[in-house]
């Protein structure tokens, strides 16, 4: 019997084609359904809420309490956009994609390709990202990203097909950086993502927004091994479900230096950049500063298991 049929994970299998079926939806109906999804799950995972407050304030401390829950709750909202429209990443026809695509911008990304650059995409954890990666190998160029595996296998499967079906190519972490080098400077876009927390072994601390962060420091090394340029790109829905907008950014000035505090300094300000025109569509969710320099208090409070009081 195939694994994948174990009634364990007959529920993966529902949510996969539940997803699929709304999918077919007009996108503006999709939109209004999953920014009421949203922000009903936003009222129930307290714990997540926390962390994209507790983000807020780290990053805008500007803002007051009230502005940073009314960003926090579009934010959520967001986020039931972009899991529903996973249908449309699992298998929207490029027609349909076309209608609901706007490419800003491309022009830049397009004149590096003209001079025969290698380049590599820096992508954050915008909302919109994979549908944003779906209309890029669709309409500009198939590219490669580095896969993280996903703990359920139905998910799993179903993430990677998805990605994979307009010919871009999969790259696990473990494979060999070589072999990923070689295929950059075989003028294969590489997807990057590096802006999550690093951890303390494999991070250095560099500002992001403000506030140390242990931050993944190989954009710098991949663009030096591979004579690449870097380019950044974010993915953004636009409001009441008229589409998304992938804008490309300018590509970055002298880069790399060759210093890794510089060059992770320089990736994050760019970061920076692209979440202030409109960051209710960054992930908020995750514990961007969880691991803090020896020495410093957690920024977040320690999550206590029940089983453990």
């Amino acid at each position: 019997m195939n694994p994948f049929l174990y009634p364990r994970y007959w529920p993966s299998w529902l949510a996969v084609g539940l997803v699929r079926l709304l999918g077919f939806l007009p996108f503006p109906i999709l939109w209004l359904l999953g920014m009421g999804l949203g922000r009903a799950v936003g009222r129930i995972a307290l714990g997540r809420r926390r962390v994209a407050m507790r983000n807020l304030e780290l990053c805008f401390p500007e803002l007051s309490i009230q502005e940073r829950g009314r960003l926090v709750s579009r934010h959520f909202g967001y986020l039931g956009v972009a899991a529903l429209a996973q249908g449309l990443v699992w298998g929207a026809s490029r027609r349909r994609l076309a209608r609901l695509i706007t490419l800003r911008h491309r022009e830049r990304f397009d004149e590096l390709r003209a001079r025969g650059q290698n380049i590599i995409v820096l992508m954050p954890h915008f909302i919109g990202l994979e549908l944003g990666g779906a209309a890029f190998t669709a309409f500009v160029h198939p590219g490669m990203y580095m896969y993280q595996e996903i703990r359920d296998p139905v998910i799993d499967a179903r993430m990677k097909a998805g990605r994979m079906r307009f010919g871009a190519l999969s790259v696990e972490r473990q494979d060999d950086l070589r072999g990923l080098v070689r295929k950059i400077r075989q003028g294969i876009p590489f997807f990057y993502l590096p802006d999550q927390d690093a951890g303390p072994r494999r991070g250095i601390f560099v500002p992001f927004c403000g506030v140390l962060a242990a931050t993944y420091p190989m954009l710098g090394r991949f663009a030096q091994m591979a004579d690449a340029v870097v380019i950044p790109i974010h993915a953004l829905f636009l409001p009441w479900g008229r589409g998304l907008e992938v804008s490309f950014g300018t590509p970055l000035a002298g880069f790399p230096t060759g210093d890794v505090v510089a060059d992770a300094t320089a990736m994050n300000q760019a970061i920076e950049a692209m979440i202030r025109t409109l960051p209710a569509q960054y992930f908020w969710v995750h514990r961007r500063f969880k691991t803090r320099p020896p020495g410093e208090p957690p920024l977040y409070p320690i999550r206590r298991r029940w089983w453990r009081r």
